[in-house]
Parts: C-alpha cells; structure tokens; sequence
C-alpha cells in the first residue's frame, strides 16, 4: 500500500513539474515576443510607460475602436459613433463610453510620439526664419 502511494506522489510531482516547466517556456516565449512588438529601446520604453499610464496596449484600444490602421479621421469618426451610442442618458453605459474614451486617449498617444521629429523640424525651421527676419 506505502509502495503505491508512493509511486503516486512520485508520478504527480513529475505531472506538476512538466506542467510548470511548459508554463515556464510559454511566458518566457510570449515576453520575447512582447519585446519584439514595443520595437525594443527607447521606443518599446516609451510604449510601455503609455500602455501603463491608460492602462491599454496600442492593439486593444484598435479593437476597441475597431480600426486597424492609425488614421486620425478614421479613428476620431469611429470614436465619436461609439462615444453617442454609450451615452448614459440614451441608455448606454458610462463603463463602455469610458473604454472608448481611454481608447481613444492612447491611440492619440501613440500619435504624438509618432509624430516629434516632424514637429521639432518644424519649430527648427521656424525659429531659424524668426532670427533671418529679425536679423533683416
């Protein structure tokens, strides 16, 4: 009887410790592929620290305005038909309206770190014509 219980233990202990070491790889696997999609650097840094501040990956907040590509009047049509409909006082929850909302916040995110360079360029060029004209 000892013998078998025994034999029991022994042959769950390797169950669990196979499962474990399966787990193991699985989550070892999906972060490598995690760091792989935040571009890695600076930039996966930058994604990581909006994804923590709205509390949203980039690929939720597509789903949840059902776009797929980063297109601002896309996205700001798609944000503004399911804003309406989740309209507490026509009947829609504030808890779905408010999904939207952060959606929409971190896709805008995601826009402004996308855009900077074109933007410092801009402000270079502009600051470099204001000291041309002030030097005429």
């Amino acid at each position: 009887m000892a013998k078998y219980i025994a034999q029991i233990i022994v042959l769950g202990t390797q169950i669990v410790g196979r499962a474990f070491a399966r787990a193991l790889k699985q989550e070892y696997a999906a972060s490598q592929e995690a760091a792989k999609r935040a571009g890695g650097g600076q930039k996966g840094q930058n994604r990581v620290a909006a994804n923590l501040k709205t509390g949203m990956t980039l690929e939720e907040a597509q789903q949840i305005l059902n776009v797929s590509k980063l297109e601002p009047e896309e996205i700001q049509k798609h944000y503004d038909h399911l804003f309406q409909v989740n309209d507490k006082s026509k009947g829609g929850s504030f808890y779905l309206q408010s999904k939207v909302f952060r959606a929409k916040e971190r896709i805008d995110q995601e826009l402004k770190a996308s855009k900077p360079p074109e933007a410092n360029e801009r402000k270079e060029q502009a600051s470099a014509e204001q000291s041309q004209n002030e030097q005429k």
